[in-house]
């Protein structure tokens, strides 16, 4: 038994050993990509620049057609105040209940 014993915590000492023996940097460098290029940084953002002023973000469809009001303001004002003091739409915070 003791020689199992002895066996098993040097075989355990070994595996944490080991263990060390495979550590690298800690910002994983190792898996770094290495790229090889032939354009200069002013082409690419040349090409950047174009892209950008030819190429929209914004998804097909989603602008919200714009509408030119005829009314005038102060009309508008009016009706709204008429609108409250007749009862046909409510006003502060609680309004009418009905």
């Amino acid at each position: 038994m003791n020689k199992t014993v002895r066996f098993l915590s040097i075989a355990a000492v070994a595996a944490f050993a080991s263990l060390g023996a495979h550590a690298d940097e800690a910002d994983a460098s190792q898996f770094a990509t290495q790229f090889e290029t032939q354009r200069t940084r002013a082409e690419v953002r040349a090409e950047a620049v174009v892209e950008a002023k030819t190429h929209s973000m914004e998804p097909a469809g989603s602008r919200v057609a714009t509408y030119q009001s005829t009314a005038d303001r102060a009309a508008v004002r009016a009706q709204a105040a008429e609108a409250v003091r007749t009862g046909q739409i409510s006003h502060g915070e609680i309004g009418n209940a009905m």
